[in-house]
């Protein structure tokens, strides 16, 4: 009997061990998963979430542009970690490019790019960031450039013989060994052994071909590989790169699955611009059917608002993270702060604590989220969910904030008031609120040490003078650091009688007067002191109190970034703004020219700095129908900048023959409005991207000098939906004080058919409410109106279309709105949501030449 029991117990302690992932028995981890796939705590088995960024300056264009630029690398990544300290991030993550570090056979290289990833885990390790480790990229490591010829058996094998190929799968096996018994200069661990290197997530972006079973057991022998030395932390696999093959993963011996999201597309080579958040509104997931899916647990490995500069939407995308049960999200990616002014490391990507000061802030309050609110819960459709738990979100005021009664953090200027003033403990933002107004442009921190106590750190003013989602280059700076005096007050309580101001980083010797609660500042760390006593603190957290995470920038010259509107109402005073970096004590000029363009009558008016801008009004009597041409001269002593065209030459000597204007049509009294015309309007976001059969062009007319956007396809195939999106709010602008006036909306398109084909019109407006009609379409060109009276509230296609592209195509606002044809903001044009499936497989076209409003008794 006794032998009977041992053998029993034996089998069942074997059962147990074959069955319960490693990592569930190991109690030197952080962390684990448990058997419903919860990542948890070790210490106490509360649930765990990490939220961070992906950052690369250890390799490939990263590391190649920091050593083009003579910077101190290792000084450059200690600035940037401390950046993802100040903005309360927890979470690392990094696709190493295993190119650079290995050779053919997958012997690890031990070289300048693995020694500075061991610097920078030691540095994150300081300011208790973890780690999740993704040791194979499979990529090159040129992009933007080309790729070099680096040693490794990436390049020697390509992503998609990567995971089918024996000697291929032999020499990541190998590779894999000596990369997790690799020892740690800095830390003298072993990545194994190293307890702030929380999970591995085996490769970045895998391509799958072959058979299902195949694909499972390439997942297990790079999982075991890892395993066989000592590895018994989660392990992690991307699930949403090849959903056809997601059952295959997720029967593989690993612990959790990786998604990616990119709501807004990839790669633009513009800045999008609309209402976005109905695109970051749920992330739904496809997989619920798989059974070993179930109890697996989820991270995003990348995630971003691509091509979008405002600050809404990280804080939406970490709401919709946890409401599908994510404990790990890293955006992709930080750009390194040595070359953020070019950001030449992913052009659609921009996301800087000092460069993109608002994105930033907006990443602090999504890690608060992400960290906060509960897992799998649902708060609701927008616009219904902008304001949830203590966090709200605003596109029209292009700001996220969270409001508790220690924490006040907003990304853009706000009126909201703190819930509780008097118990405040850390203020972070950027422009004015009812605590802190600053008249400067870069994020600012109070962090309460004692009672009349503060610590103050400024960043420098950022300016914006280009596109920076446009074509990159090194020698193409997109934002410039200004390290200027900037007016600020602050309203704190226990700061209300009046205190002092101390510098406290290195090589600060600016010394503010303080006259009530206001006084100037410049960039640097401060000590605000409202009592007698003397500072005992040396940090708050893992922030040193002397700490400052900002460097001078080296541009200086005059510059200035203006959009000219397109066209503007007939004599109303027009105010036009621009943006101007290096002009210090200079002055700036808006010099109009006579309408007809040809010079000989102008008028010079100075333009005043006013909110961070420069600005100027034309006055009515110059907005007559007509064109306007204008310039805007910059002076600084005898140099000058006249832009258009940054012409440095002086624009009043006699001989300079510089002509080149900003132009701007102002529209007669009952003037139509164009919201497309696709001879300018290059923007249109076509669906869909690719499919056979399916084709877009721009083609001419019978118009000269007119284009017209053409959709054809063989048939609906896919989501049986041929259309594009156009956004035209920046069109209303110059023309809003008539806006009301307009009361027809005109369409002039046709097909190519032989037969009429419907097509939907669909106006969204800047909530993300949408009203739709129908038109009809013949052979022949028609100026067909919409009745804009009869539309109705309906659903609109999310364009640029979310990636994976398994989420959400369509988007329908919750409640109840009214039209108003003031407050739209994109147009989309469709054809094939209405149809039976019976009409699937007819060819069907769609040419629009031009959209536009107009007036009529």
């Amino acid at each position: 009997m006794k032998g009977f029991l041992v053998f029993i117990l034996s089998s069942v302690f074997l059962f147990l061990n074959s069955t319960v992932p490693a990592q569930n028995r190991s109690n030197k981890n952080l962390v684990y998963v448990d058997k419903q796939g919860v990542l948890r705590w070790t210490k106490d088995k509360k649930e765990a979430c990490f939220f961070g960024v992906n950052y690369t300056t250890p390799f490939a264009h990263a590391y190649r542009a920091h050593r083009a630029l003579g910077v101190d690398v290792e000084k450059a990544i200690q600035q940037d970690v401390y950046h993802f300290a100040r903005l309360g991030l927890d979470a690392f993550r990094v696709h190493v490019w295993d190119t650079e570090i290995s050779d053919t056979l997958g012997n690890l290289l031990e070289n300048e790019h693995l020694r500075l990833l061991d610097f920078l885990l030691a540095e994150l390790k300081k300011r208790n960031i973890k780690t999740v480790i993704t040791p194979i990229a499979f990529w090159g490591n040129g992009y933007p450039e080309r790729d070099e010829l680096t040693p490794g058996f990436s390049r020697k094998y390509g992503k998609g013989r990567a995971t089918t190929n024996d000697t291929a799968i032999v020499a990541q096996e190998n590779y894999l060994k000596q990369f997790f018994k690799h020892v740690n200069p800095y830390t003298k661990s072993t990545y194994v052994g190293d307890p702030d290197i929380i999970a591995v997530e085996i490769n970045n972006e895998p391509s799958h071909s072959g058979s299902k079973a195949g694909v499972t057991n390439y997942i297990n022998k790079l999982a075991a590989a890892i395993k066989s030395v000592g590895w018994t932390k989660p392990v992690y696999y991307n699930i949403a790169q090849n959903p056809f093959y997601a059952d295959a993963v997720a029967k593989a011996n690993i612990d959790g699955v990786s998604f990616q999201w990119y709501p807004s597309g990839l790669v633009a080579n513009q800045e999008v611009k609309g209402n976005f958040l109905p695109n970051a509104d749920h992330y739904q997931i496809p997989f619920d059917t798989i059974p070993e899916y179930r109890n697996k647990s989820k991270m995003v490995y990348e995630f971003d608002a691509a091509d979008i500069l405002q600050s809404y939407m990280y804080p939406a995308m970490a709401k919709s993270f946890r409401e599908a049960g994510f404990q790990w999200a890293t955006q992709f990616a930080y750009d390194p702060t040595a070359m953020a002014n070019v950001n030449t490391e992913y052009q659609t990507h921009y996301l800087n604590l000092l460069y993109t000061p608002s994105k930033a802030v907006s990443l602090l309050i999504a890690s608060k989220i992400f960290h906060k609110v509960p897992r799998l819960k649902n708060w609701g459709t927008y616009p219904a969910d902008s304001s949830f738990d203590v966090f709200r979100v605003s596109y029209k005021n292009a700001l996220s904030e969270m409001n508790t009664a220690d924490e006040f953090y907003y990304s853009n200027s706000t009126t909201t008031t703190p819930t509780n003033l008097s118990k405040l403990q850390h203020i972070a933002g950027v422009g004015n609120s009812p605590v802190v107004l600053y008249s400067g442009s870069g994020a600012y921190f109070l962090d309460k040490i004692s009672d009349g106590v503060w610590r103050l750190e400024v960043m420098p003013d950022a300016i914006q003078i280009r596109d920076p989602f446009e074509r990159a280059s090194p020698r193409k700076e997109v934002t410039r650091l200004e390290w200027s005096s900037n007016a600020m007050q602050v309203l704190v309580p226990d700061l209300a009688s009046g205190f002092s101001i101390k510098a406290l980083n290195r090589g600060n010797n600016f010394s503010p007067s303080v006259a009530g609660n206001s006084f100037q500042i410049q960039p640097g760390t401060y000590l605000l002191n409202a009592t007698e006593k003397s500072n005992a603190a040396n940090s708050i957290g893992v922030i040193g109190m002397n700490e400052f995470g900002a460097t001078n920038s080296t541009a200086s010259g005059m510059f200035l970034r203006h959009e000219p509107f397109e066209e503007v109402s007939p004599e109303k005073p027009l105010l036009i703004s621009t943006k101007i970096v290096g002009l210090d004590t200079g002055r700036a000029n808006l010099q109009i020219i006579t309408l007809d363009g040809r010079g000989g009558g102008f008028r010079n008016l100075p333009m005043v700095k006013k909110s961070g801008e420069y600005v100027a009004e034309i006055p009515a009597d110059l907005a007559t129908p007509g064109m306007l041409h204008y310039r805007i001269i910059l002076q600084k002593g005898n140099w000058f900048a006249v832009f258009p065209g940054n012409y440095k030459e002086s624009p009043f000597a006699w001989d300079n023959y510089n002509n080149e204007t900003y132009k701007t049509f102002v529209a007669a009294n009952n003037g139509r409005l164009n919201i497309f015309n696709p001879t300018v309007d290059k923007t249109a976001k076509v669906y869909p991207v690719f499919r056979r059969g399916f084709q877009t062009s721009y083609i001419t007319g019978e118009i000269s000098g007119q284009l017209i956007l053409r959709l054809s396809a063989t048939e609906l195939s896919g989501d049986h939906t041929i259309g594009f999106v156009h956004y035209f709010g920046d069109k209303l602008v110059g023309r809003k004080p008539e806006i009301d006036s307009f009361n027809r909306l005109v369409v002039r398109a046709k097909t190519s058919e032989t037969r009429p084909i419907k097509a939907k019109i669909t106006l969204t407006n800047k909530d993300a409410f949408s009203f739709s009609t129908f038109i009809n379409l013949n052979n022949t060109f028609q100026d067909l109106e919409v009745p804009i009276n009869n539309l109705a509230q309906d659903s609109a296609l999310l364009l640029p279309r979310p990636y994976p592209g398994f989420l959400p195509l369509w988007f329908k606002g919750s409640g109840i709105a009214s039209f108003a044809l003031a407050d739209m903001e994109r147009i989309q044009v469709s054809v094939g949501s209405e149809l039976h499936e019976s009409e699937f497989k007819k060819p069907y076209s769609l040419e629009v030449e031009s959209i536009w409003l107009e007036k009529r008794k």
